[in-house]
């Protein structure tokens, strides 16, 4: 990249997740730091085909690291997804003389971030997303604390279930990915943990689960599905069928994206704007901003789209290890 980048656009796209804020202000207080303008990119890759945008300032970032959400807002954009709704955006770019785009998100948003760059557009990726899905970095913005937020609950839900010695499902978020399930399983001490990354035996991986845990004296019983291995509800209905206890079900549903983000967050999310900027500020564009062996690392945008993440499978036999007739605890 040989042209000096004097204005930065930064946008959130795609689910929000706890942390984005912290990133958004990284990124404009490390470029107000290199001499750059920033722009603020409203809703996402639609705001930038609409010329939805805001000038940011130092202090317009000004007390937004321990809120949820994001200040930019964030919507998913049909439009980009065609030639002429990514030419718009390009003519957004032209006209405010945007340089370069930082993109906050997960895949769908990188995907959109690689079109841009094709088009001659710098960009720079940093994944945030409570999935934990992104392949090219250990680590996304929001996961811890999505994952607290979902322990928080499930720890209310267990005094109740323990009082009335009744069966629980829970469905947490994740769309294909059971990373957070897994996680916030083995926090919990679950019963069973349902993720699509394991193909489930249910007599095996629940009722057996169930009835050894009945054995060792328990009277209550936690199981948590993630959202891609399929509905609570419906296993709930096999779980009565089965061995006739009537579950309560609870699918957390977005409540696991909102809150104030954890230390972790917002931690994570300011050295990864950080990084962003100064990649671009030295010349660097076409990368995504990852967490590998604890360290930051940029990967080149196409290859980081085409590496995949697998599920820890050692913490779904560790989870096993644990219930393997014990009470849950």
């Amino acid at each position: 990249m040989d042209k000096k980048i004097k204005r930065i656009a930064v946008l959130t796209s795609g689910g929000d997740a706890p942390g984005m804020n912290a990133a958004v202000r990284a990124v404009v207080r490390t470029a107000h730091a290199n001499g750059m303008e920033c722009i603020g990119i409203r809703r996402g890759w639609q705001g930038l085909i609409t010329s939805d945008f805001t000038t940011l300032q130092r202090e317009s970032v000004g007390h937004i690291l321990n809120r949820g959400g994001t200040i930019l807002y964030t919507a998913r954009s049909e439009d980009f997804m065609s030639e002429k709704g990514r030419l718009k955006a390009v003519a957004t770019c032209k006209m405010l003389g945007i340089d370069a785009v930082v993109a906050i998100g997960g895949d769908g948003t990188f995907r959109g971030a690689l079109e841009l760059s094709r088009l001659g557009v710098p960009v720079v990726g940093i994944p945030a997303t409570i999935d934990n899905d992104v392949g090219c970095t250990n680590y996304t913005i929001g996961f811890d604390t999505a994952c607290n937020t979902a322990i928080e609950c499930i720890d209310r839900l267990r005094d109740t279930m323990q009082s009335h010695e009744r069966c629980s499902v829970v469905e947490v978020m994740g769309r294909n990915a059971g990373f957070l399930a897994l996680y916030v399983g083995i926090a919990v001490g679950a019963t069973a943990v349902l993720v699509p990354e394991h193909e489930t035996d249910f007599q095996k991986d629940v009722i057996e689960r169930i009835q050894e845990s009945r054995l060792a004296g328990n009277t209550h019983f936690m199981i948590v599905v993630a959202e891609g291995a399929g509905s609570a509800v419906e296993f709930g209905k096999k779980i009565e069928e089965a061995i006739g206890i009537s579950p309560r079900v609870t699918v957390l549903g977005h409540i696991q994206r909102g809150g104030s983000p954890n230390a972790r967050d917002r931690e994570t999310a300011t050295r990864m704007g950080y990084y962003a900027v100064q990649a671009l500020a030295e010349g660097r564009s076409n990368c995504i901003i990852g967490t590998q062996e604890g360290g930051i690392v940029e990967i080149p945008i196409e290859e980081a789209l085409q590496m995949k993440k697998h599920l820890q499978m050692d913490r779904y036999k560790i989870m096993e290890t644990m219930q393997l007739g014990s009470a849950m605890r």
